[in-house]
């Protein structure tokens, strides 16, 4: 659940009055709003029944099942609506993206254009990106507008315009937690490519790197690949194979190479992971051509001219930050190092509700599994989860049908599980911020380490 403390009176307040309609409606939208999709739609189905018949409510739940993918319960709902005379355009869209998510393009593209004829102002540009234009012979097609220089034709989402390219299927709704870094992230890479005006007024230019680093586990990759969903980016994911070649030159061609890559299909994020190993500092190496892979990296992030890099966003993750070559946090490299911190008590049940949520629940207490699991990283508790599902599985043979998980067969699975490193990357940060800190690089981390690690 988010701290957010305007959230938190809604929730208590819907607690002690269960019964007052407008208020169990405001909860379940301002869940919805902020991404806690599971949530949301316990509140949207609790308020349905109050009000069994509440056209604003029944879209709300249906939106909700969207977002989770769940499309045909999506539609189930909505049909009642969409057979109204009237019916409000904005639920045409919904269900266009329902029958999308169907595999219905047709049916989907009909339902938008109905919509956006009625109402030009529901519009969605991404989805109509994705539908079939339904083109009346007797009537030109009038040209597109010109798409920005930076921009490629974007792919539909099940597919890529060149190997090595992907779309993610992930958002930030998707992501537990980490307010605050998911903050970071969309001022400094999402937002200059969503409200390119406001941005240029300023003198701010699409594109940008961020350097994510944490203990291991923590979800820095996951978060990486949901930016890329929350922008409707390409999604670049570069590993050490990619780059590291035995013959001297390759490997900096193969980093051109990639960032050439990136460029051709922006808007893009460019993902690499464990980054220390290929932007290491250049004082502790003793070869030259291994200096030569980081004079290189440092090249392709500034590019050939100003323009270069505009519309690719460059997203590094690194479990020791402090191997990676101080010029990376040069302005318009990497220049914003941002910590990404293990789940506190809220993001763990968070997590866990984003880990169960496709798998057959009795009712549960996240929040008594989040307590059981301090110091788990995200990692830690799909570890959980698998070990309850395994133990779940053996009973569903033996009875011969899905036996529901319950709360404490997660606090079993919890209590056979330890942390993996969270302990001791924590004591290696303490090092660093209380004795190699004289530039005050790792000030953020001085709370961490100073607490209860």
């Amino acid at each position: 659940m988010s701290d957010d403390a305007g959230l938190q009176a809604l929730r208590e307040a819907a607690r002690l009055s269960p019964d007052n309609l407008p208020l169990r409606q405001l909860l379940a939208q301002q869940l919805l709003d902020k991404g806690y999709l599971a949530e949301a739609e316990a509140e949207f189905r609790a308020a349905l029944v109050l009000s069994p018949k509440n056209p604003d409510i029944t879209a709300g739940l249906a939106e909700v099942f969207v977002r989770q993918g769940q499309h045909g319960p999506a539609l189930a709902a909505l049909e009642p609506l969409l057979a109204t005379p009237g019916c409000p355009p904005r639920l045409g869209v919904l269900a266009a993206r329902a029958l999308l998510g169907e595999g219905d393009t047709a049916g989907a593209s009909a339902r938008y254009h109905d919509a956006v004829a009625r109402d030009p102002s529901v519009a969605d540009p991404d989805l109509a990106a994705r539908l079939t234009p339904l083109v009346t012979p007797s009537i030109p097609q009038a040209p597109a507008p010109a798409a920005p220089a930076y921009a490629a034709p974007a792919p539909s989402p099940s597919s890529s315009s060149e190997e090595g390219v992907e779309r993610a299927k992930i958002t930030f709704a998707d992501v537990a937690g980490m307010d605050t870094v998911k903050e970071a992230l969309r001022m400094k890479l999402l937002l200059p490519l969503q409200q390119p005006e406001l941005f240029s007024a300023f003198g701010k230019r699409a594109g940008g790197g961020v350097l994510l680093y944490g203990p291991p586990g923590a979800g820095k990759t996951h978060l990486a690949r949901a930016a890329a969903g929350e922008l409707g980016a390409a999604f670049v994911s570069v590993g050490l194979s990619d780059i590291l070649d035995m013959y001297i030159g390759s490997s900096e061609r193969n980093l051109r190479a990639t960032f050439d890559m990136a460029r051709r299909n922006r808007p893009c994020v460019l993902f690499f992971d464990e980054v220390d190993a290929l932007a290491a500092r250049r004082s502790d190496m003793r070869q030259a051509h291994t200096r030569q892979i980081v004079n290189q990296f440092l090249a392709e992030l500034d590019g050939v001219d100003q323009d270069a890099n505009e519309g690719v966003l460059v997203l590094a993750a690194t479990n020791a930050p402090w191997y990676v070559d101080a010029a990376f946090r040069r302005p318009g490299r990497l220049d914003q190092p941002v910590f990404v911190p293990p789940p506190d008590l809220a993001a763990r049940a968070a997590i866990l509700r984003i880990l169960c949520r496709d798998k057959p629940l009795a009712e549960m207490d996240f929040d008594a599994v989040a307590r059981a699991t301090e110091h788990f990283v995200g990692a830690d508790l799909k570890g959980v989860l698998d070990r309850a599902v395994e133990a779940k599985l053996h009973e569903s043979i033996k009875a011969g049908r899905p036996i529901p998980l319950t709360t404490h067969d997660l606090l079993n699975a919890a209590r056979a599980v330890r942390p993996t490193a969270v302990r001791e990357w924590m004591a290696t940060a303490r090092n660093y911020v209380m004795h190699a800190n004289d530039s005050g690089a790792w000030d953020e981390l001085m709370p961490w380490v100073k607490g209860k690690w």
